[in-house]
């Protein structure tokens, strides 16, 4: 009989959107995460990590201050400077291997490729999330300033900045 009862509840609408929002963000999710800490297992277990306390708090996401999207983001990159802070306090094993966050570039240019992959390695880490954020993420300007914490037209001008840099390298290159 408790089986016909939960047959017969309505749907949680909190739920099924979630489960939209998971569908929508995962991969973007993943790619930004691993663009920050270049390990794949710490980068899954940091996507689960942020996709758990987001399933937990939905009940306190405010939509007046930006997207689910934007707020999920911001989730996961408290969980992976988390990560980062863990692994400093930790003796260091070597050094990871790096991600190789060209893949989205041409892959019938490998000389581009080496470019972007040279000048995206020259950034600094904060550079580089910009990058993600913008470009593997897909988010709007309004939607990164959420995640870092910054004002619509600051994280516009350093991204702008960021691009500039990666131009002049490219183009040295």
């Amino acid at each position: 009989m408790g089986e016909l009862v939960v047959a017969l509840a309505p749907p949680d609408p909190q739920a099924s959107s979630f489960d939209a929002l998971y569908r929508d963000a995962a991969g973007d999710l993943f790619a930004y995460v691993m663009t920050l800490l270049r390990d794949r297992a710490a980068a899954e277990d940091v996507v689960m990590a942020a996709f758990e306390r987001a399933y937990r708090g939905r009940s306190r996401f405010d939509r007046r201050r930006g997207s689910e999207r934007a707020w999920l983001f911001a989730i996961a990159r408290n969980a992976a400077l988390d990560e980062l802070r863990k692994r400093k306090r930790r003796a260091s094993l070597g050094e990871l291997e790096p991600v190789d966050p060209s893949a989205a570039a041409d892959e019938s240019d490998p000389i581009q490729r080496a470019a972007i992959r040279a000048a995206l390695a020259e950034l600094d880490p904060r550079e580089r999330e910009l990058v993600a954020l913008k470009f593997f993420a897909g988010m709007s300007n309004a939607e990164i300033g959420v995640v870092i914490g910054a004002s619509e037209s600051n994280a516009g001008t350093r991204l702008c900045r960021v691009v500039a840099k990666l131009r002049e390298a490219c183009n040295e290159a």
